[in-house]
């Protein structure tokens, strides 16, 4: 880190003034917290291992989950509850679409901790691997298969969103990729009872924008397969994503600055300078300093 930073204040951690529990219960199994993956100001995600009779880890445990605890801290007295319990469904609920994809994890059902059910947590199995680096060398089938899983989404009536984050993707330690997250997915109004004549035009725009971020990461790490994937027509910012970072990065920069003010991150504003920062800054972090 460039400097001594602190925890976020409770106000902006999703959890307050609480850690992610020492122990859940999912699938009549109970695991023991590893490592707290991050903690901002919508989710606290948290990897926990398998534990034995014994109460003790299993070694070279292959079987542990990653939980995130959506918010739940009130803003200034209004609550939030429903909200992390909105972004925990939705994303239980993407993932069960997809329980047929290879490449995406499957949802493992019901959060238990100390008897008490947590509505607002959703439960994944861990994937050995690393998020993708800004400039890994992935291999030839890597983006082929991570775009046929993309199509997947698409062809459920969803969008996924969230793709321009590359913490999002997955490098397995097999090399073949693999896509998390799901929170804030788009699925398609077609798909409920009531439907808005906006529906399809907010899934085609969004489902466009996922095919632009899609090829960013492509043209990055594998530019010569973006003719061979049919990607040239999304190599160029479509008209709504310079819309909406004429109001988006201001916004950006404006919580950067704020968030160095109060001493949570270092003064470049970096999210790899906070505590908990995301999984895929602290990987790029540890593999600069290594190099």
């Amino acid at each position: 880190m460039e400097r001594s930073t602190r925890e976020r204040p409770a106000l902006f951690r999703a959890l307050g003034k609480n850690s992610p529990p020492e122990q859940i219960v999912v699938g009549e199994v109970t695991y023991q917290l590893a490592e707290v993956f991050k903690h901002d100001s919508w989710a606290a995600t948290a990897l926990y291992h398998c534990i034995q009779k014994s109460g003790d880890p299993k070694d070279g445990d292959q079987h542990g989950v990653v939980c995130k605890f959506n918010r739940v801290q009130s803003i200034l007295g209004l609550p939030t509850g429903w909200l992390g319990r909105l972004l925990a469904n939705r994303e239980a609920f993407a993932m069960q679409r997809m329980v047929n994809t290879v490449g995406i994890p499957n949802d493992l059902g019901a959060v238990w901790s100390e008897g008490k059910h947590f509505p607002n947590a959703v439960a994944h199995p861990f994937v050995p691997g690393h998020p993708l680096g800004s400039k890994e060398e992935v291999n030839d089938k890597f983006f082929p298969d991570l775009l046929s899983y993309l199509l997947e989404v698409h062809e459920q009536k969803m969008a996924y969103v969230d793709l321009h984050k590359r913490e999002n993707i997955l490098v397995g330690e097999d090399g073949k990729p693999y896509l998390i997250d799901f929170q804030i997915c788009y699925r398609s109004a077609a798909m409920r009872s009531f439907t808005l004549p906006t529906t399809k035009l907010i899934l085609k725009l969004l489902q466009y924008s996922d095919m632009y971020h899609f090829t960013k990461h492509v043209k990055r790490l594998r530019p010569d397969q973006i003719e061979q994937l049919g990607l040239t027509k999304y190599t160029k910012r479509p008209w709504f994503i310079r819309a909406h970072r004429t109001i988006a990065v201001p916004l950006r920069q404006t919580r950067r600055k704020f968030l160095t003010l109060i001493g949570v991150r270092g003064k470049s504003g970096r999210s790899a300078t906070e505590t908990f920062a995301e999984h895929a800054f602290r990987c790029d972090e540890e593999k600069n300093k290594a190099a």
